[in-house]
């Protein structure tokens, strides 16, 4: 069991404390941000700390640290912090779901936010600072490299490499035995056939409005 302070004071900060409080062993202390975005002296009921007084109040050799930020310049704002908080010399703790399906033998990286209904099949590799938001399938043999951003319900079929950096919105699909360049980044419900190039873009089609009102129309 360890003692986490969790970086941020923001949604994904305030799940990540339910997730580890109530589905993990580890316990939740404090929350820190930098200190031109720190508004208050707490944040859902925990102390809230500056991030250069961090290592004084929360010894690395006492605390572990999540980094709970988003997929904010193609996850860079949070690899960023990710290295700064190992810098300090703080072990990173990850959460994986005890209703996520990991079949995988290989552990995921430090960091790491695998919520719930995800199916992650055997002989996948998952780096570090990766987070699975819930209902993805990882198809077997896949990898997943490090500062990832896999949102709901993306497929990932098998023999697929998923470089660094990338994100993949709600509903995408990528073929099997792929390769997904390091900061590609692809919209939700798109189609990805093919091997992509580095910081290449791919957004799938959006739904028009048809050309008559809903109750014009006989369900």
């Amino acid at each position: 069991m360890a003692k986490i302070v969790v970086f941020g004071a923001g949604d994904i900060a305030r799940l990540a404390h339910f997730y580890f409080s109530t589905d993990s062993e580890h316990d939740v202390v404090a929350f820190t941000v930098d200190a031109e975005y720190r508004q208050a002296d707490t944040f859902d009921g925990l102390p809230l700390v500056a991030f250069d007084r961090v290592a004084e109040r929360y010894p690395p050799r006492e605390y572990a640290m999540f980094i709970a930020l988003s997929y904010a310049r193609m996850n860079d704002v949070r690899a960023a912090k990710y290295t700064e908080a190992k810098a300090l010399g703080y072990q990173l703790a990850s959460y994986v779901s005890s209703r996520c399906s990991f079949l995988t033998a290989v552990p995921p990286g430090d960091n790491c936010f695998i919520l719930e209904d995800n199916t992650v099949q055997p002989f996948v590799r998952i780096g570090n600072d990766v987070t699975l938001w819930s209902g993805n399938h990882i198809g077997h043999d896949s990898t997943i490299d490090d500062h990832c951003f896999i949102s709901s319900h993306v497929v990932v079929s098998g023999h697929v490499h998923v470089q660094r950096n990338c994100f993949i919105g709600v509903n995408a699909t990528l073929r099997n035995a792929i390769t997904i360049g390091d900061y590609t980044l692809i919209g939700a419900g798109a189609v990805v056939m093919k091997d992509t190039s580095t910081r290449s873009v791919y957004i799938g089609s959006r739904t028009k409005p048809f050309d008559k009102r809903s109750d014009e129309i006989d369900l």
